[in-house]
């Protein structure tokens, strides 16, 4: 799925003949025997419709079926031409909360002063907002990332998680906090200990201390004591 945003420019970038007109669009692919397959594309232009499907386009063979995917496969490249730079997000939610979210995404770029552009997996709810920005200018990255932190908080909101497939590593380290309690976070610690008691893989990623949680303010604390103040601190 994207939406017109994305759908813009990769249409300008593949000419793949997109209705840039449309809030979004949607592509869906289906595979089975050609019995299976007749049937089902009756029941998706049944959903469709129902759902306020303003067009739609079957494509008629092989060579327009790799057209229509050539610009979802092409969007990053083509969001690249919106912007000097982009950040990528990766959080995902699920599926009936797609309107909602993309609502709260468009939100937060006004309110931010950036352009985001949406490409995702609606299948699966995994979601890659590209938060289009100038790197040159002063501010505008602390921005960006401070938009895309609130884009995966708001994924976990909403009943989701905040990686779908790229990961934690350093950059989604606080947003752990939001998304895990002090005993599931712990638990982490310990099963990693169970096989890298010198600490020497990767420290200091994908799962963040409970100090750091403390810190970032997404743990309580009182009178100065972590909660579960027994259990062991990695």
């Amino acid at each position: 799925m994207m939406d017109n945003l994305a759908t813009r420019a990769t249409e300008d970038f593949v000419h793949a003949g997109y209705d840039i007109d449309a809030a979004a669009i949607l592509f869906c692919e289906l595979d089975g025997t050609p019995e299976e397959v007749d049937d089902d594309v009756e029941r998706v232009k049944e959903v469709l419709e129902h759902s306020g499907c303003t067009n739609m386009r079957v494509a008629k063979d092989e060579q327009e079926r790799q057209l229509f995917w050539s610009g979802r496969k092409a969007a990053f490249p083509a969001a690249g031409r919106l912007a000097p730079d982009y950040y990528c997000i990766d959080g995902t939610i699920p599926r009936k909360k797609i309107g909602y979210v993309l609502t709260r995404i468009a939100e937060l770029g006004q309110e931010y002063g950036l352009r985001i552009a949406n490409v995702f997996h609606a299948g699966d709810g995994n979601l890659h907002p590209l938060i289009l920005y100038d790197g040159n200018q002063p501010g505008e990255f602390e921005r960006t990332e401070e938009v895309g932190a609130k884009i995966l908080e708001l994924s976990v909101e909403v009943g989701g998680t905040i990686t779908g497939e790229h990961g934690v590593g350093v950059e989604k380290i606080d947003q752990m906090c939001v998304q895990f309690e002090a005993p599931e976070l712990s638990q982490f610690h310990a099963l990693k200990n169970a096989f890298d008691p010198d600490n020497l893989l990767n420290p200091g990623k994908a799962v963040p201390t409970l100090s750091r949680c403390a810190e970032f303010g997404a743990m309580h604390v009182h009178k100065g004591e972590l909660k579960f103040p027994h259990l062991e601190r990695f």
